[in-house]
C-alpha cells in the first residue's frame, strides 16, 4: 500500500516538476537576445513580398511557412487548404476634372465593384462621417458619387478602429442600397503621407457590388476643401478590380507536442496573408515570427506538458476565412487557451485574460512573470484576437498580450507597410512577453477549462 501511494503521489507531481524545468523568468529574459522572430519577418517579407489571400504568392507564402517551421524542429507541420473567393486589383485612379482640375491618390476596397477601363464620370456628394451617409433618403445618390469621411485619431490600443473602421466595412453597402455609382472614403488611418489604406468591405446578398476606394488622408482633405468651396464637384474614377472565382488558401500548423495530451491544446496565432500594397511586415509577418520564436523557446528549454500548435492562418485580411476554417476542423479537439499577435510589432504594454476561476493562479503567474517587462495587468476580457475569436467565444481560455497601437494605423494596410518599420528591440520585448506566458501556461498544473 505504501509503494502505491508513493507511486500516485510522485503522478501527481509530475506537472509541477515538469514546470520546475522550465523557469518563465530565465526564459523571458534569454528571449531580449532573439534573433529568431527577426529572421522569420525579414524572410517572409523578402522571399515572399506581399501576399494577398488565395493568390499564387499567398500560396508561395505557405511553402515557405511549411519548410520554415520543419527546419525549425517543430513537430506535425502541415497545411490545411480550404477553397475561397477570391478578388483581386487592377488599375486605380481619381481625377478632379472640376472645379479644380488634379489628379488625387486613392486604392481600391477589397471585393470592389469595377467601373470598366473607360472609367466612370460623375458628381461627388459629401458625408461628414458614416451616419450622414445612412440618414441620406433612399435613391438619393442615384447616378453620384459618395465621399465619406470621418475623424479617427491614434490611441495607444487602437479602440477607434472598431467605431470608424465601420465607414470602410459597411459604408460601401449602404452607399449602393442609396443608389450610388460610386463611393470614395476617407482611409481608415492616422498617418499624413499619400498613401491610401486598404481592407476590405462587404456587400450583402442582394446589395449589388459598386465601385468603392479609399483615399489617402491628405488627398481626403484636400477633395473635402474643394468640395467646401461650394460649387459642384465632377470627377473620374477608374477603378478595374476582377473577381478571379474560386482559389485555394490554407492554415499552416506546427507542434510542440506537450507530455500530457489531457491537458490539452495552448494555440498561439498570427495570420501569413497581407494586403497587396506593401510587403505586409506589420500586419502580419511580425506576429508570425513572435509566437513562433517564443513557442520554440518552450520547444529547446524542454518537453511542455500542453501541446502548443501554431497556427499562421491563411485569408484572414479578407474575411478571416483562415480561422473560420481552423474552428470548424478542430473545435472537437481540447483547446486549453488561445492567443494571437495580430497588431504589429512594438512593444507589449498590458495583458488581458478570459479565464475560468479555477484557473485564477496560472493569470496571476502570467502577469507576475510579465511585470518585469513593464507590462500592466488590464481589466477588459480577452478576445483571443480575429482567427483565434471563434474558439474564445465558445469557451477556451484567451489571453491577449497587448501591443502599443500608437503608429499602428500609420502603416496598417499601406505601402508603408514594410520591414524598416519593424523595431528590433521592440520585436524581441514581444518575444520576451509571448515565451515567458508560455512557459506558464503550457506547464500549469491547473487545470484550464471553459472560460467564464
Amino acid at each position: 500500500m505504501r509503494n502505491f501511494m508513493l507511486a500516485a503521489i510522485a503522478a501527481t507531481a509530475l506537472p509541477t516538476a515538469a514546470l520546475a524545468q522550465i523557469d518563465p523568468d530565465a526564459l523571458r529574459d534569454a528571449a531580449l537576445k532573439d534573433e529568431i522572430a527577426w529572421d522569420i519577418t525579414e524572410g517572409i517579407t523578402t522571399e515572399i513580398g506581399p501576399r494577398l489571400a488565395g493568390t499564387e504568392a499567398e500560396a508561395r507564402a505557405r511553402a515557405w511557412a511549411v519548410k520554415k517551421l520543419a527546419a525549425l524542429g517543430f513537430s506535425n507541420v502541415r497545411n490545411e487548404p480550404f477553397p475561397m473567393k477570391t478578388w483581386v486589383r487592377g488599375e486605380e485612379r481619381l481625377e478632379v476634372l472640376a472645379p479644380f482640375a488634379q489628379p488625387l491618390t486613392l486604392t481600391a476596397l477589397g471585393n470592389s465593384g469595377a467601373t470598366g477601363s473607360r472609367g466612370l464620370e460623375a458628381e461627388v456628394v459629401y458625408f461628414p462621417d458614416l451616419a450622414a451617409l445612412q440618414a441620406a433618403p433612399d435613391g438619393s445618390l442615384k447616378g453620384k458619387i459618395a465621399f465619406v469621411s470621418h475623424s479617427m485619431t491614434r490611441t495607444q490600443d487602437g479602440s477607434q478602429y472598431g467605431a470608424f473602421g465601420a465607414v470602410r466595412r459597411s459604408g460601401p453597402a449602404t452607399a449602393s442600397r442609396k443608389g450610388a455609382a460610386a463611393i470614395l472614403i476617407r482611409s481608415v488611418g492616422t498617418d499624413y503621407h499619400r498613401n491610401p489604406h486598404a481592407g476590405g468591405t462587404n456587400f450583402p446578398a442582394g446589395v449589388a457590388p459598386i465601385p468603392a476606394a479609399a483615399l489617402s488622408l491628405p488627398d481626403a482633405e484636400q477633395l473635402e476643401r474643394i468640395v467646401k468651396r461650394g460649387q459642384p464637384v465632377k470627377v473620374k474614377l477608374t477603378l478595374t478590380p476582377r473577381q478571379i472565382g474560386t482559389t485555394q488558401s490554407g492554415n499552416v500548423i506546427a507542434e510542440v507536442p506537450g507530455s500530457d495530451p489531457a491537458a490539452g491544446i495552448v494555440l498561439v496565432a498570427c495570420h501569413l496573408d497581407s494586403w497587396d500594397l506593401g510587403t505586409g511586415a506589420f500586419d502580419d509577418a511580425a506576429g508570425c515570427g513572435i509566437v513562433t520564436a517564443a513557442a520554440k523557446r518552450i520547444m529547446d528549454a524542454g518537453q511542455p506538458r500542453r501541446t502548443i500548435r501554431i497556427l499562421w492562418a491563411g485569408a484572414e485580411e479578407v474575411g478571416v476565412f483562415g480561422g473560420t476554417a481552423y474552428f470548424e476542423k478542430h473545435k472537437v479537439e481540447r483547446h486549453a487557451a488561445a492567443a494571437e499577435s495580430d497588431f504589429g510589432a512594438d512593444r507589449i504594454w498590458r495583458v488581458d485574460f478570459k479565464f475560468p476561476a479555477a484557473a485564477k493562479p496560472v493569470a496571476d503567474r502570467v502577469a507576475t512573470a510579465l511585470s518585469p517587462l513593464g507590462i500592466a495587468r488590464g481589466k477588459d476580457p480577452a478576445s483571443g484576437g480575429a482567427d483565434v475569436s471563434a474558439l474564445v467565444a465558445s469557451g477556451v481560455p484567451g489571453i491577449d498580450l497587448q501591443q502599443d497601437g500608437t503608429r499602428y494605423f500609420d502603416l496598417h494596410h499601406t505601402p508603408d507597410d514594410t520591414l524598416d518599420k519593424v523595431d528590433p528591440v521592440q520585436l524581441r520585448q514581444n518575444v520576451a512577453a509571448w515565451t515567458a506566458m508560455l512557459a506558464v501556461v503550457a506547464n500549469a498544473p491547473e487545470p484550464l477549462g471553459a472560460a467564464q
